[in-house]
Order: C-alpha cells, then structure tokens, then sequence
C-alpha cells in the first residue's frame, strides 16, 4: 500500500513530464514549420511571376510560417507585377519581402511588390522607389495618355499601402516624382518595416511580430522554423533566359538564318530543325515583351528581301535593301523609353554584319554558280569553234563543231572552211560568226 502511494506521489509525476517533454521535442524538431524562401533577381517578367506565384502556393499547401522573397529588381512589366500582388494581397500565410543582398534595389515594379508585403525589409546599402509608369509599347504616349497611366499607378501604390499601413504620401510620390530612397530613409519614413544584415538575421528579427492577413491575425514564430529555398526549376530559368531582349533577338536571328538555309539547301535538315526551334523560343519570348509591330515588320521585309535575292539576280540590290530594313528593324524592335526593354547596340551592329556577311557570301556563290559556263547540254556549245562546212548565210549551212555536224546560220556571209564561233543555238540550228 506505501509502495503504490509513493508511485503515485513521486514516479508517476515525473513519467507525465517526461512524456511532455518527449512531446514537445518532436513537436519542435519533426513537426517544425518552414519558412519558404524564393529568390527574384532581375526584371519582373513571366517567368519570375510564375515562379513566384507557384512559390506561395506550395508555402499554402505545406501550411508553412511564412514565405520570404529575397529581391533584386530594376522594375519590369505590369502585367506580371499585378499578379504577384495579386496573390501577396490574398496570401493567408504571412509575405515578407526583403530587399538584399547589399547594393540590391527595388525599383518600379520592386516597390510596388516590396509594399505589398505584410512585412517589407531592406538590407544595408539598398534603396528603393523610381516607381513612374513608363510606356512599355514603340508608341509614343501623349500627354492625356500619360497622366491617365500615371493616374492609375498612383490609385494602385496609394491602395497597397493603405491597406498595409505603410507611408501613402511617400508611395504617391515614388509615383509622380520617380523618388527614391535609402534603406534608412525608408525605415524613418515607415516605408519598410526593419533593417537586417542577412538572411539569418531577418528570420529572427520577425520571429514574435503580427500581421494581418486574409484569415486574420497571425503571430509569427521563426525561432525553431526550418529554412526551405526554391530555386527555379530548368524550365523558369530557360524562359527566364530567354525573356532578355537581347536573346530574344539572337534567338529570331539564329531562326531565321537556319530556314532561309533550308530553303536554299532542301534536305540539309539541320539548320531548318535549328531555326524552327530557335524561332519558336524567340515567338515566345516576344510575345512577353513589348514589341514595335512596325519594326518587326522591317525585319520580315528584309527576310522577304533576301530570300528574293537568292531566286532572282539584283546584282545585290534586294540584299542591299535586305540589310537596312534589318538595321533599321532592329533599332526600333524595342522603341521604348524604358532601359529595360531596349536592345543593345553591341548585339545589333555584329549580327548586322553576320548578316550582310551571310547573304553576301551567298550571293557571290549564286553569281559564280550563275556565270560558270555549263559543261552538259546544248548550252555548252555557245562559245565554242568550229569549221563551215559549206557556204553559210542567213538561211543555211553546214557547220562542225564538238565533233558534230550542225545545221547553222550567220548574220554575215560565211565561207567554206573558215573558222567559226557558235553564238547562240536555236533547237538544232546554231547561229555562228566568222573567228576572226
């Protein structure tokens, strides 16, 4: 009977507690959260908001902490900026944006995102703002046009940052004024939440802090979390590649030389398998950009131009013409005043010049295919000398030439035995000259 009340008194107590505590070690090692942590470095296009997107998704499904976007950018489209918003503003799990590494920006489209965030922060040595729309099409925009955008952007930032409680007059301004600010600036002026070194810092920095999101108020706890990064995967990182103006373009260079080739060479297969694979990335890529539909069409022309030259001789007018439509095609491919989207000239000047190389080495070998005299035929015989067998004028006569005996005319009196030179063969007949 003692026995079982000092069970009772001491050992069972102490079984409780350690079962609590086997409890609470699982619970914090094996049933640890995550914390998501996806990396945007460069222009906001449709690779990164798919990428993004599909990122906070996974963070739902695995009913993660909190998801990190580590970003870099100097702005891109608006399109892709407004749906990653889109699922920032609607995320039940907690966003937290954090410009980084040193030296990092989030300019444009990056301060609309960073100020979506339910918690923005900012490492040392970063700034952000510059966020006035820019035209994103060859058009010009018109004064009405402009503050209409300008309008719509302004409408837009102010109703982030209401909704986040962040500094609305600042977000205005980033807007109509293009400002932009330091990491400190921003934390004094309540554009950004904290300031952290690194990565590490940043996670234990949050770690206790309540945000608002569409399910409520969530605290967040990050001490114990588990770091998870989502790189992208192969397919991202290709369409990525090739959402670069400048790739685009070579892309479209390198599709069109291999099917003008096929077209020139049937059956060489290879350069045509090339070029249709590189012109569907290049469709791809152009189809996320925003193109001048006058400029591409210079540079179908130019196409057209070429292949024209390679069916009929212009002595190397339709390749000259060719040329300055390329040029001049891709000058104004991306006419638009955003630095972004433009092409570089030190990718538009040499594939000029491979180009003009291109189809003048073409040409030249045409003209010499062209002018090569024919070794079968009829046509072999024009050129060639021969004996009159008989008096030859305008009516009849008998010539040997190759060997062969031939029906022959002359617009000159020819005769018999002098040496003549075919000029011309009509059917059987040839039309001669005397040699000398």
């Amino acid at each position: 009977m003692e026995n079982r009340e000092l069970l009772n008194k001491h050992l069972l107590p102490l079984i409780k507690y350690l079962i609590c505590l086997l409890i609470s070690f699982l619970s914090t090692s094996v049933y640890a959260k995550e914390v998501i942590v996806l990396t945007v470095n460069g222009v906001i296009n449709p690779p990164h908001a798919e990428y993004t997107i599909k990122g906070i998704q996974k963070a739902h499904e695995q009913n993660a902490e909190a998801v990190i976007i580590q970003l870099d950018t100097p702005g891109g489209l608006d399109t892709s900026m407004r749906s990653i918003i889109k699922e920032m503003l609607n995320s039940q799990i907690p966003i937290v944006v954090y410009v980084s590494p040193k030296g990092a920006r989030a300019a444009s489209a990056g301060a609309f995102i960073t100020l979506a965030a339910h918690i923005a922060a900012m490492a040392p040595g970063t700034n952000i703002g510059a966020a006035h729309p820019v035209a994103m099409g060859g058009e010009k925009m018109d004064k009405t046009m402009a503050e209409k955008i300008t309008n719509d952007a302004v409408a837009y930032i102010k109703s982030i940052a209401k909704q986040r409680g962040r500094n609305i007059e600042w977000a205005e301004q980033a807007v109509r004024k293009s400002i932009s600010s330091t990491e400190t600036e921003a934390l004094k002026l309540k554009v950004i939440d904290l300031i952290a070194d690194d990565l590490n810092s940043l996670i234990k920095d949050i770690n206790g802090m309540k945000v608002k999101t569409v399910r409520g108020e969530v605290t967040l706890n990050t001490k114990t979390a588990k770091i998870n990064k989502i790189e992208m995967n192969f397919r991202e990182k290709l369409l990525n590649f090739i959402s670069d103006p400048n790739i685009a373009y070579i892309l479209l260079m390198i599709g069109i030389y291999g099917i003008i080739f096929e077209l020139s060479n049937p059956g060489a297969i290879l350069p045509g398998v090339i070029g249709a694979i590189s012109l569907i990335l290049a469709f791809y890529s152009l189809q996320t950009l925003p193109i001048n539909y006058a400029a591409a069409g210079l540079i179908l022309l130019g196409v057209i131009l070429f292949i024209l030259e390679l069916k009929f001789t212009s002595h190397g007018l339709l390749t000259l013409g060719g040329v300055i439509c390329f040029i001049l095609g891709s000058i104004m491919l991306f006419d638009t005043a955003n630095p972004l989207f433009k092409l570089s000239l030190s990718v538009i000047i040499p594939v000029t010049l491979v180009t003009a190389l291109f189809f003048g080495v073409l040409l030249r070998l045409a003209y010499k295919a062209h002018k090569r005299k024919p070794v079968t035929g009829v046509e072999e015989l024009i050129g060639l000398k021969g004996i009159a067998k008989t008096d030859i004028d305008r009516h009849k006569g008998m010539v040997m030439v190759h060997g062969e005996l031939w029906q022959a005319v002359s617009d000159e009196e020819i005769k018999k035995d002098e040496e003549i030179i075919v000029e011309e063969v009509k059917g059987l007949t040839l039309k001669v000259r005397r040699a000398n």
